[in-house]
């Protein structure tokens, strides 16, 4: 897989900070940043992808009142955090792709801990916009006919 050189230095230390830092470490490293005020800039973005898979062994009654009771929607995504798509996948759940500074990566996750466990599964996985680079690779390799 080929990453853009930019997202390389920003993707592992995020990944790495998501995995190896508990909660508690995420939770006060993100109260005491102002990385809110952080826009996301080319050198700085990374994109999320979340499954919130539903709970099928409950009525979806039950897990909107769950949801509205821990104030998912009042808090995920934090303010600020850019929302490229929200899609229902039936059989599944919810697919959520996020943009966000890398700094922002613990407080997404904390806003998920905090009002999605208990009506959903979640997982998540770091992505990067490859459209530019697909449509480069699709120009040269017309112009020239073959791929690069």
């Amino acid at each position: 897989m080929n990453i853009p050189t930019p997202f390389k230095s920003l993707l592992i230390p995020a990944l790495l900070a998501a995995v190896l830092l508990p909660s508690s470490a995420m939770a006060q490293a993100s109260a005491a940043s102002p990385a809110k005020s952080i826009a996301v800039t080319p050198d700085n973005a990374v994109m999320l992808t979340v499954f919130l898979k539903h709970d099928q062994s409950r009525p979806l009654g039950e897990l909107k009142a769950q949801l509205a009771k821990q104030e998912f929607h009042k808090v995920f995504p934090p303010a600020g955090v850019e929302v490229v798509s929200w899609n229902i996948t039936m059989g599944i759940g919810q697919v959520v792709v996020l943009r966000l500074p890398a700094s922002r990566l613990a407080e997404v996750n904390l806003a998920i801990e905090n009002t999605a466990w208990g009506a959903y599964q979640t997982e998540f996985f770091p992505t990067y916009d490859f459209m530019p680079i697909a449509q480069r690779e699709q120009a040269q390799a017309r112009n020239t006919g073959t791929a690069q």
